[in-house]
């Protein structure tokens, strides 16, 4: 009884040492350190509860990221201020020509890249390319329910290559649902798969998901670093996944769809809303896969290929221009703008500095303990945040981990990218592809809860977490057997 005391009374001791010299830390902080955390703390709670819309969040936190750190506690640092506006850097040729370096503050080249392919996607959309290309496949197959599973998430992996990963489900899973009406099966199965699909899919370029776009602008990583890096991790993994869902969902699958008439299914050519826009939408979707695939030798930035983009697509469709430029989501391009000025906060005030030293503390010279932090821990943190706050912040700590070690910062940037782009699937909340891939079932009439969700997409989150972790080990050449 006197040693459970003795331990007991030890214990208390660590945890009073531990607050102590937490406390101590805390003080011993500048006191723009200290606002910053705070500023960046309550923007992060606000965007989880999404008691305020995510934009209206960010941009009122960057706001008082510019007030509080910036104007009060620095003394008004209007240099600091305009450095992280970074409104002079659209106007040097680096930016447009060539690489640009990007300093701690709103990276407009993310941000007009992004704009210019939520255009050319919704004038794809308008033109009914997406609801006829998920016909074609389904007709090809025979309408045959298995083949259709097996094909969507194919499909749903490589169109979230080059597409946002919202937009792909968005069409997919209403096609799904549509085929699920006409051939009588439950899709929610299938709509999980092409979630978890389409987030590996969209791991495997620089332009498949946003946090790939923040970390292949922020290090001037190309299309192709990303595709012969983390494109053939997300290949081999969809061959797993794949299977993994298929020995999840054959039984129910086999059978379903077997008594229906296929020959009353409606033509894919009947979805087409505009045959001239299809075909200008396709002829514009290739210039710009093009463009993409050489940037790195042709120097162009992002930051054109998405103005390029965009003025293509309203040239090609003049009468539906204005309805296309409506339809842009706006919100997100704001909500990125506000988090850009926050996280620049938090690097100017030296935060993140502190961040990258306590991880280089654990981790040492260990390189691989260093992948496998990076990895996992951006996991576990993208199932329940936003992962797109997460890889702003983690793009300067890597760079500073490097210690400007290229082929290192190269192999966290990867690892980052797995981590933050995968780690969202295991949640409904973990990214917005899974938010609206569930919403669109429930509103469907098929509702899925979080038990039925986890219950499919952590386990398929673990294995390509794992698959990521020993693929990034081989590649930097740290594992022998």
């Amino acid at each position: 009884m006197e040693h459970g005391l003795n331990i007991t009374y030890l214990l208390r001791r660590c945890d009073a040492f531990l607050i102590y010299t937490v406390t101590k830390e805390v003080c011993e902080m500048p006191v723009e350190q200290i606002v910053a955390i705070v500023i960046f703390v309550i923007m992060f709670a606000l965007v989880i509860t999404e008691k305020i819309e995510k934009h209206i969040t960010t941009l009122i936190c960057g706001a008082a990221m510019m007030l509080f750190v910036f104007g009060f506690c620095m003394g008004w640092n209007f240099e600091m201020m305009w450095s992280v506006l970074s409104l002079e850097s659209v106007t040097h040729l680096g930016f447009w020509y060539g690489h640009a370096d990007h300093g701690a503050g709103i990276d407009w080249a993310t941000i007009i890249f992004l704009a210019g392919m939520m255009v050319m996607v919704e004038g794809m959309a308008k033109a009914g390319f997406f609801r006829w290309l998920c016909m074609t496949l389904a007709k090809l197959v025979k309408y045959k329910v298995l083949p259709i599973f097996l094909v969507f998430m194919v499909m749903s992996a490589c169109l979230a290559m080059f597409i946002d990963s919202i937009t792909v489900i968005l069409f997919l899973a209403a096609v799904t649902i549509e085929l699920a009406h006409l051939l009588k099966f439950n899709p929610v199965p299938m709509i999980l798969a092409e979630i978890f699909c389409a987030n590996l899919g969209g791991s495997a370029t620089m332009c498949g998901d946003p946090p790939n776009i923040i970390i292949g602008s922020a290090l001037n990583l190309s299309f192709f670093d990303f595709l012969s890096n983390t494109g053939l991790i997300a290949a081999v993994s969809l061959v797993f996944i794949v299977l993994y869902f298929y020995l999840c969902f054959r039984k129910q699958y086999a059978q379903a769809g077997k008594d229906v008439d296929v020959s009353s299914m409606p033509d894919p050519a009947s979805v087409i809303t505009d045959k001239r826009g299809f075909f200008i939408s396709i002829g514009i979707f290739l210039v710009v896969v093009v463009l993409l695939i050489t940037h790195s030798s042709t120097q162009l930035s992002v930051a054109t290929i998405g103005v390029v983009s965009a003025v293509l697509t309203l040239v090609g469709s003049p009468k539906s221009a204005g309805h296309i430029l409506k339809l842009v989501d706006y919100k997100t391009l704001l909500f990125f703008i506000g988090l850009f000025i926050v996280v620049g906060g938090l690097q100017n005030t030296g935060v993140l500095d502190i961040i990258a030293a306590w991880i280089s503390s654990i981790c040492g010279d260990n390189l691989m303990l260093m992948i496998a932090i990076i990895i996992w821990i951006s996991g576990i943190a993208s199932a329940f945040i936003d992962n797109i706050p997460f890889a702003t912040i983690m793009v300067p700590i890597i760079e500073t981990l490097s210690g400007g070690n290229v082929p290192m910062l190269h192999t966290l940037a990867y690892s980052l990218a797995m981590g933050t782009d995968i780690g969202g699937s295991a949640t409904p909340i973990g990214a917005s592809a899974n938010v609206v891939g569930v919403s669109v079932a429930s509103k469907a009439g098929y509702p899925i809860g979080w038990g039925q969700y986890c219950r499919y997409m952590a386990p398929a989150t673990l294995i390509v977490m794992t698959i990521s972790t020993v693929a990034i080990w081989l590649m930097a050449g740290l594992l022998t057997f």
